[in-house]
């Protein structure tokens, strides 16, 4: 637990929900996120919504990472295997660095939830501009999963690390 020592608190988050049939007024996860995000003393400096659409999204993640002082991004929303769902294929081209122990986690917890539909799901993390980003399911249940035991218990470490000085 030393390794934990002296972790960040109080950071800045943003969330972006995916999503072309829903709006920022019927985002559950979204508005679970940001309370919890709050509850757990971080700040939510950037929200918005991206369609289902590759360039809305790579555009809705640049904006949120470059003008907002954003040490950590949520986006919710489109990482299953249908058609529309290319958060992944939009964001994760993206990444500086991976950080597939969250794959990993986030399916493990996810399998002992709902078994093996678990492998539907490309929830994953990597590393923007010094800046951690994750891709979570939209649904409400995977986002509280992510965040209760992976995310908020984790992220003043990552961030941490992120600005350490070579």
């Amino acid at each position: 637990m030393t390794h934990k020592d002296n972790i960040l608190k109080n950071l800045n988050f943003g969330i972006i929900s995916v999503s072309s049939t829903r709006g920022i007024e019927e985002d559950k996860s979204g508005d679970w996120i940001k309370e919890a995000a709050e509850k757990n003393g971080h700040n939510v400096v950037y929200r918005s919504m991206a369609k289902d659409d590759k360039n809305d999204i790579i555009i809705k993640v640049s904006e949120s990472l470059d003008g907002f002082k954003t040490d950590a991004l949520i986006v919710t929303g489109g990482t299953g295997i249908s058609e529309k769902d290319i958060t992944v294929e939009a964001a994760s081209p993206l990444f500086e660095k991976t950080l597939p122990g969250f794959s990993v986690i986030f399916a493990m917890i996810s399998y002992n939830k709902i078994g093996t539909p678990a492998i539907l799901s490309s929830a994953c993390a990597g590393i923007i501009k010094k800046k951690a980003v994750f891709l979570l399911p939209g649904s409400l249940n995977a986002c509280k999963d992510a965040c209760n035991e992976i995310i908020f218990p984790e992220i003043g470490h990552i961030i941490k690390h992120l600005r350490q000085k070579d």
